[in-house]
């Protein structure tokens, strides 16, 4: 028997403080064989796609997903398998890497609000503008390249700023119909290292290994400290982060999924009814077309 994923056990509570290492990285796993894990997702795609389905026809709403995490914590393979059933004609995905030079000369929000979803539609953001509040903090070269005025005295409170910045944004896109779901894949320092071992042991995953993500990791304590603060001061009500446990990948795939259709779920979305005029319109078509089953090919 799978255990029942509750959304809500992932979810930091508004104005929390969080301590990560209170989060644990690995759960429980919700399948109990592969071929369990397979059926659930299977299940959990099929529902998705009929929920996107129900997005675009009712064309009231967006949603955006955003995933945030350290290296090798599992966001490309998240996003792959949960949303494989999902139109991609209905579905973008960006990843957000270093700003353009163009880029620089905006407010830290303007590149990503380009690439946001238009009603009817999934945006799916594979790092996000909390790049912002996250590497950006750990490596203060960055921020001093953004042209930030007096962004080395104010430390404190440009950050304070930013999160509010973040926070009243996020509050505008859902007052619009956007709904905004924040993914943190939550992975152990000893996890990434495995992980790390296993693409330099087997060539086809060679490519994606360089000495940069050898480095980063030296700023573990100091990404976590980050992490922990903009969790606490971004999520919301309305916007909140969900701490996924990333160690297990398949378990982690599947707790993603339910989140992501509670989400859709809530909205109660449904097909629109048809007015009278519309239906005598059909009406008029379906009395066109049918004299031609009777005619001769």
């Amino acid at each position: 028997m799978a255990t029942k994923i509750d959304s809500k056990d992932f979810r930091v509570r508004e104005d929390d403080e969080v301590d990560l290492e209170k989060w644990p990285t690995r759960v429980e796993p919700v399948y109990r064989s592969k071929e369990q894990y397979q059926s659930m997702l299977t299940d959990h795609v099929g529902r998705l796609s009929d929920q996107q389905q129900l997005l675009y026809a009712s064309d009231r709403h967006s949603v955006l997903l955003i995933f945030q995490a350290m290296d090798a914590a599992g966001k490309d393979g998240a996003i792959r398998h949960v949303m494989s059933g999902v139109n991609p004609q209905g579905c973008q995905v960006f990843s957000f890497k270093h700003p353009s030079a163009a880029e620089l000369q905006h407010d830290f929000l303007w590149r990503t609000t380009r690439d946001l979803p238009e009603r009817g539609r999934i945006g799916i953001f594979n790092r996000s503008y909390y790049e912002e509040v996250l590497i950006v903090r750990v490596h203060r070269e960055i921020l001093l390249g953004e042209g930030v005025p007096d962004a080395p005295r104010h430390d404190k409170e440009l950050w304070h700023d930013r999160y509010r910045s973040i926070r009243n944004q996020e509050r505008h896109l859902h007052a619009n119909g956007t709904r905004i779901v924040k993914l943190f894949l939550h992975m152990s320092k000893e996890e990434q290292r495995k992980r790390f071992l296993a693409r330099i042991d087997q060539p086809d995953k060679n490519w994606k290994f360089s000495d940069a993500d050898v480095k980063e990791r030296e700023s573990w304590k100091r990404y976590m400290t980050a992490y922990e603060e903009c969790l606490g001061k971004t999520s919301t009500g309305d916007s909140p982060w969900y701490v996924v446990p990333a160690d297990d990948k398949e378990n982690a795939r599947l707790i993603v999924s339910q989140i992501v259709l509670d989400t859709f779920e809530e909205l109660k979305m449904s097909f629109p009814k048809t007015s009278e005029e519309r239906r005598l319109e059909l009406l008029s078509m379906r009395n066109r077309l049918e004299p031609e089953t009777r005619r001769p090919a």
